[in-house]
């Protein structure tokens, strides 16, 4: 794995700018990775991680570990909390780890006197020892075969709206298959049924 000055520097790029939760992100996902034995993240195929919040420390986690949505091997759960699962495939081994919520007042402790409440804490997060910054947990987590990086196991169309569904998020209603959307009701509102050919 490269050297965290460097992770941050990828990490700030990739997301746009430096900020607090990027140091957050960097650093949780260098000691995630760590914990569960895998030290070059970046193309391994043993590494799936699930982050709980969509901040900027989840484009950094995505940075260092190089799982990605489309690669199946990073999985987003809307929990609202800046807290990251790294699961070793081969080992079975997982981690949560969690930022601490009392690392944003000790941060001025770590920093120069006079820096704004956000240069403080980007100051200190690169200072402070891991077990300042975050609580740690190993945990179990049973990954369903449907959500392994691969190709689909299957794909089915749902009786409603005809549109495809892959490994197993559809939903059965009575006899018949339906999207989530379908089933469910969706965030979109469609506004028109014209479909444009090609």
């Amino acid at each position: 794995m490269k050297p965290f000055d460097e992770l941050l520097d990828d990490a700030a790029s990739a997301h746009g700018h430096l900020c607090p939760g990027q140091v957050l992100g960097v650093r949780m996902a260098m000691l995630g990775c760590g914990l569960v034995g895998i030290h070059e993240p970046v193309g391994s195929k043993k590494l799936l991680v699930y982050v709980e919040i969509d901040r900027c420390a989840t484009d950094a986690i995505q940075t260092v570990t190089g799982c990605r949505l489309g690669k199946r091997t990073l999985k987003y759960l809307d929990y609202g909390k800046l807290a990251a699962t790294f699961v070793n495939l081969d080992k079975t081994e997982a981690v949560r780890i969690v930022a601490r919520e009392d690392s944003r007042e000790r941060a001025c402790g770590y920093s120069p006197v006079g820096l704004d409440k956000k240069a403080a804490q980007l100051h200190a997060y690169k200072e402070m020892r891991d077990g300042e910054l975050f609580n740690t947990a190993p945990v179990s987590v049973e990954v369903p075969a449907s959500d392994f990086p691969g190709h689909p196991l299957r794909r089915v169309l749902c009786g409603q709206c005809g549109e495809g569904v892959n490994d197993g998020r559809e939903v059965l209603q009575g006899d018949e298959v339906l999207c989530r959307s379908c089933a469910n009701g969706a965030y979109y509102r469609v506004l028109s049924t014209v479909q444009r050919s090609i």
